[in-house]
């Protein structure tokens, strides 16, 4: 039996190939573990920031709803909705991207 050079460079090819997507996978798992850790770090300043404007989104909106409650407006209710809705959502968020990454 002979062996054609072109099967035995399809072979050759094959068997590069392979052994280059086995040596890939241990550089995988590697990158993604520093990703994960990478990414772990910024979580606390992240969450912390997203507080801060939730608290100035809160003052701003509460300064707000003064001024609409001083003026006699009729759509308060409406404004006090949006303004909670922020500021519940925004600590939400806090909330769940630490959960998210586990810290």
């Amino acid at each position: 039996m002979t062996v054609k050079p072109k099967s035995l460079l399809s072979l050759v090819v094959i068997a590069m190939a392979s052994f280059n997507s086995a040596k890939a996978q241990g550089g995988g798992v590697t990158g993604i573990n520093a990703a994960t850790s990478s990414l772990s770090t910024y979580v606390d300043p992240v969450s912390f920031l997203i507080l801060a404007i939730g608290a100035v989104v809160g003052l701003i909106g509460g300064v707000r709803v003064y001024i609409k409650w001083n003026n006699g407006d009729q759509d308060i209710n409406k404004e006090i909705m949006g303004w909670g809705g922020s500021c519940l959502f925004l600590v939400l968020v806090s909330v769940v991207i630490k959960a998210f990454f586990g810290v």
